[in-house]
């Protein structure tokens, strides 16, 4: 089982903890539950999926980087194909806190980056700020996406964010989580830069169209993608290096521990990642920084 677990494990329900085990009790957790392994857990507990994705935000926020705050915050985003994605809030010394990612955007990114077309509802320990409901609001689940809290009645991010501005608002038909392939290309054979640009390619930035993507490479030795997703409102987009970073630290990998990073943008981009990418990578200790346009 993965350290970070260890203070946490013993919060669990009994049944879960011996319903869990065989799946979270090695190092290779990827902090995510299949359908099929949900299903085996719910049916071993007598759990609903609302009850077990509640049972489960102490293992969430237990994947939470709080050096700043020391506030641990957990989600669970659920996925339309069953499969259960553990989110946490993550924090970077020496860069601006604009930089922090919220749990729930984590877990959405999370599902995202994993492969899941549609969320059907969000599970998280404490309400969703505004930031994260005006990020939420970018998915094509829409306002019908269901928010869980411990202890509360299911509302719906509708319920959250009435008089709501978003995608329809501005005519965007492609939202977060729909499939896209931009289409571009680079002559190369580098499989990082190639990583990137796959990224890159299912971006989401229909307000400025500017894609881009990143690929990081571990001292695991294990590539870790980063798409930038792109919002109605802004300022809660999430840029390209803190959706890899997210996939990093959720899979079990050392953020501070990234030896090579690439980015790639369109070299007309209206919104260029390049300065802020390179100084927040800087600050995490990753000096091999390139950058690649098409």
């Amino acid at each position: 089982m993965q350290a970070r677990f260890h203070s946490v494990w013993m919060q669990l329900p009994s049944k879960l903890q011996d319903a869990l085990l065989p799946y979270a009790g090695n190092d290779n957790f990827p902090a995510m539950l299949t359908a099929e392994q949900a299903k085996s857990i719910m049916k071993a507990c007598g759990f609903d999926n609302n009850t077990l994705a509640i049972s489960l935000l102490p293992l969430a926020a237990a994947c939470s980087l709080t050096p700043i705050s020391h506030f641990n915050v957990g989600a669970i985003a659920s996925g339309e194909s069953g499969n259960l994605y553990f989110g946490a809030n993550m924090e970077f010394t020496g860069v601006p806190l604009q930089q922090t990612i919220h749990a729930e955007q984590c877990a959405i990114t999370h599902a995202w980056l994993r492969g899941e077309k549609k969320l059907t509802s969000i599970t998280v320990n404490y309400s969703p700020c505004g930031h994260c409901r005006q990020f939420m609001n970018e998915l094509n689940s829409g306002t019908q996406l269901e928010v869980h809290l411990p202890k509360q009645t299911p509302s719906t991010l509708g319920d959250y964010l009435p008089d709501s501005f978003g995608p329809n608002d501005l005519g965007i038909t492609t939202l977060l989580m729909d499939p896209i392939n931009h289409g571009y290309k680079l002559e190369t054979t580098d499989k990082l830069v190639l990583t990137a640009l796959d990224a890159a390619n299912q971006s989401h930035a229909p307000y400025s169209s500017s894609y881009s993507g990143i690929a990081l490479l571990g001292k695991d030795g294990k590539i870790y993608p980063g798409r930038y997703a792109e919002n109605a409102a802004f300022n809660p987009s999430l840029p390209p290096l803190q959706a890899a970073l997210i996939l990093m630290n959720i899979s079990g990998g050392d953020c501070l521990a990234a030896e090579r990073a690439v980015l790639v943008e369109g070299k007309n981009n209206k919104v260029s990642q390049r300065n802020a990418t390179q100084s927040t990578l800087a600050a995490l200790g990753c000096s091999k920084f390139e950058c690649y346009t098409f």
